[in-house]
C-alpha cells in the first residue's frame, strides 16, 4: 500500500475505528485502517455491550452469536467489597457479554475499508494541506482511534494544565472446563460488581459462556499499587467461590481517561479523535465500548457532511456533537469521596432500588440514553 492515497486514514481498528470506517465506506469514501496489531488480536476488557450498541452497529444478536460468544445479561449483583450485595434482575437481556477479540475482528472485517494491519504509525506529518503517514499513505483527514496511547492523540498533544487522572485496570480472561465452572458460585446472566471501600474503583466477575473474566480498575493508582488491589480482590473472589484457585493466565493491564476529566482535543487540522483516544469513557463505570462506537459514528457523520473537507471549521461540529451526546468536557478532576459518603455507600449499594435506578440504570447501562439514531 506504499504511496497510497485515500480520503480518510483511520488509525486503530477497535470498535471506534471500525465503526467510523464502515460508516465512511458506506457513504462512498475511500478509507484505510492502520493498526499495529494483526486481527484477531487479544484484548483485555470486561466485555459487555448493551442493546443500544447492537442497534447502532446494526448487529442482529442471533447472527452475531453464530460461532461467537454473546452471553445474555439479565441483571447485575452490586456490592461494596465485603458487604451484602443487591441482586437486580430485569427479566430480559439488558446487556451481552462478549469477547473483544471476536467483536473487534468482526467489526473490522465487515467495515469494507482497506486494511493495513501489523504496522504501527511511526510518523505523521502535514504537507500541502494533507496528512502523510509513514511516508506511504496520504489522506485528507485522519481519525485517531488507537486507544489511550493513540499516536495520533500524542501528535495533537493536550492543552496546558495538570495531567488528567488516569484509570488503570488489570484483568484476566480464561476458558474454564465445565467441571470447574460448575463449582463456582456464579450466574452467567448476572455479572457481579464490587466497589472498593474508598469508592476509587471497582472489581468485577463476568462469566461469558465457558469464559471467565475477573478484573479491577482504579483511578489514580500507580501500577504497583494497583497490583496489590487486584491481588486482594482475587483472593476475596476465591474465598467467595467466584474464582478458581488457579488461573492459568496472567493479568493484563490497560489505561483510559474519563469523559469530563481530560482536556484532550477532539478535532484539529483535519484530525478527529474517537473513543479512548479522546478520553470518552463513561465517568462512573469506565465503560468505553459504547462511547467508542458512538463517537466513531458521529465522527463519520461529520466528515461526510463536510464533504471530506479537512477544513477545521467544517469539522468543528464533531466536538459539538460529542458534548451534546456525552455532556460537557473537562477537565474536572474528581474529588476524593468524604468519609460520610463512603460509609453511606455500603448501605446504599446493598439496596436493590438504589443499585437498579442509580448504579445500573444511570451509571452502567445508561438506559435513559436511546440508541444513536442513524
Amino acid at each position: 500500500m506504499a504511496g497510497s492515497r485515500c480520503d480518510v486514514l483511520v488509525v486503530g481498528g477497535g470498535p471506534g475505528g471500525s465503526s467510523c470506517a464502515r460508516a465512511l465506506v458506506r457513504a462512498g469514501l475511500d478509507v484505510v485502517v492502520l493498526d499495529r496489531r494483526r486481527f484477531p488480536r487479544d484484548k483485555v476488557c470486561a466485555g459487555w455491550i448493551t442493546p443500544p450498541v447492537l442497534a447502532a452497529l446494526e448487529i442482529d444478536p442471533a447472527d452475531y452469536a453464530r460461532g461467537r460468544v454473546l452471553q445474555p445479561v439479565h441483571g447485575f449483583a452490586v456490592a461494596r467489597l465485603g458487604a451484602r450485595a443487591a441482586r437486580v434482575h430485569y427479566g430480559a437481556p439488558v446487556s451481552y457479554g462478549i469477547r473483544r477479540c471476536e467483536l473487534d475482528h468482526y467489526l473490522l472485517e465487515r467495515s469494507g475499508a482497506r486494511l493495513l494491519l501489523g504496522e504501527p504509525l511511526r510518523e505523521l506529518r502535514r504537507a500541502h494541506g494533507r496528512w502523510i503517514a509513514n511516508d506511504a499513505i496520504e489522506a485528507a483527514i485522519v481519525v485517531g482511534a488507537g486507544g489511550h496511547f493513540c499516536p495520533v492523540a500524542q501528535r495533537l498533544g493536550c492543552a496546558t494544565g495538570p495531567p488528567a487522572p488516569v484509570v488503570a485496570a488489570q484483568e484476566v480472561e480464561v476458558r474454564l472446563a465445565p467441571e470447574t465452572l460448575e463449582k463456582l458460585a456464579l450466574d452467567a446472566t448476572l455479572p457481579e460488581l464490587f466497589f472498593e471501600p474508598d469508592l476509587a474503583g471497582y472489581g468485577w466477575v463476568v462469566r461469558k459462556g465457558d469464559w471467565l473474566n475477573v478484573g479491577l480498575g482504579r483511578q489514580g493508582a500507580s501500577p504497583g499499587g494497583l497490583g496489590e488491589h487486584v491481588a486482594r480482590f482475587l483472593d476475596r473472589m476465591r474465598a467467595l467461590g467466584k474464582a478458581p484457585a488457579a488461573l492459568d493466565a496472567r493479568f493484563r493491564g490497560h489505561a483510559y481517561l474519563l469523559h469530563g476529566q481530560t482536556d484532550r482535543p477532539l478535532v484539529r487540522e483535519g484530525i478527529l479523535l474517537v473513543g479512548d483516544a479522546a478520553g470518552l469513557a463513561y465517568p462512573r463505570s469506565g465503560e468505553g465500548i459504547r462511547p467508542a462506537v458512538e463517537s466513531g459514528l458521529l465522527a463519520a457523520r461529520t466528515i461526510v457532511e463536510a464533504g471530506g473537507d479537512p477544513d477545521s471549521r467544517a469539522l468543528a461540529r464533531y466536538a459539538e456533537r460529542i458534548e451534546a451526546r456525552f455532556g460537557p468536557r473537562g477537565p474536572r478532576p474528581p474529588a476524593p469521596a468524604p468519609s460520610w459518603k463512603r460509609a453511606l455507600a455500603g448501605r446504599l449499594l446493598a439496596t436493590p432500588a438504589f443499585a437498579r435506578r442509580v448504579v445500573l440504570d444511570r451509571w452502567f447501562l445508561h438506559r435513559e440514553l436511546p440508541a444513536l439514531a442513524a
